[in-house]
């Protein structure tokens, strides 16, 4: 059973997402908040597989409490579900460590699914979240220190370079005439190698590295 916390200062919306999640099988919702603080307060206690977490909240907002919540429970995968869709909430929320990014007018489909993904160890965005992040780094300065890639053998490399392009494990191993199992373990050796938690921040380093650039296929 996947244990979810909701955070939301709505008590309307709270309540919908809940209903949803519980009315999933493998699904249960297990404490819901109004604010980041009491959100970080209910994760330390209830350690959820799960925090579903709405950035604009009173007092301490949502970046503040997922930036808590990895650092001190960093087996609670956040995900992160707002009406807000700038560009400073995305990177923000990404940089803290957050395993999702989904807007509020999503399908119930496409927020459950998210959860099921964080809680594989996997991530998950919105496509018009990663339209933003690729028109973000189309317009950025140039790109970081590429040595930080070194570390991965040129198969890896390759395999980044997919992921990054939003391929899933199966795409990866049609694309290179691998097994997804093998994609798997590649995949596990590049987050473990380059220290990042899931598949979006290794798609930030791709990017940020130069590995993977905007338009160029």
């Amino acid at each position: 059973m996947i244990r979810v916390v909701v955070a939301d200062d709505q008590a309307v919306v709270r309540a919908g997402i809940s209903a949803f999640l519980d009315a999933e099988p493998d699904l249960t919702v297990v404490g819901q908040a109004a604010d980041g603080e009491a959100a970080v307060a209910l994760v330390t206690s209830l350690r959820p597989d799960v925090a579903l977490m709405d950035i604009r909240m009173p007092g301490m907002n949502g970046l503040a409490a997922t930036t808590r919540i990895t650092a001190e429970v960093p087996a609670t995968r956040v995900v992160v579900l707002t009406t807000f869709n700038l560009d400073d909430y995305v990177f923000a929320a990404l940089r803290a460590g957050a395993a999702g990014f989904l807007l509020k007018d999503t399908d119930p489909e496409r927020v459950i699914d998210a959860v099921r993904v964080a809680a594989g160890g996997d991530a998950l965005l919105d496509p018009v979240v990663t339209r933003r992040l690729i028109d973000h780094f189309a317009t950025s300065p140039g790109p970081a220190d590429a040595g930080r890639l070194s570390v991965l053998t040129p198969r890896e490399t390759e395999v980044l370079l997919r992921v990054a392009r939003g391929l899933t494990n199966a795409e990866v191993a049609l694309a290179l005439g691998l097994s997804p199992a093998t994609v798997k373990d590649h995949v596990a050796a590049v987050l473990g190698k380059l220290g990042v938690r899931d598949r979006v921040q290794a798609t930030i380093m791709a990017y940020e590295t130069g590995l993977v650039r905007p338009g160029v296929v």
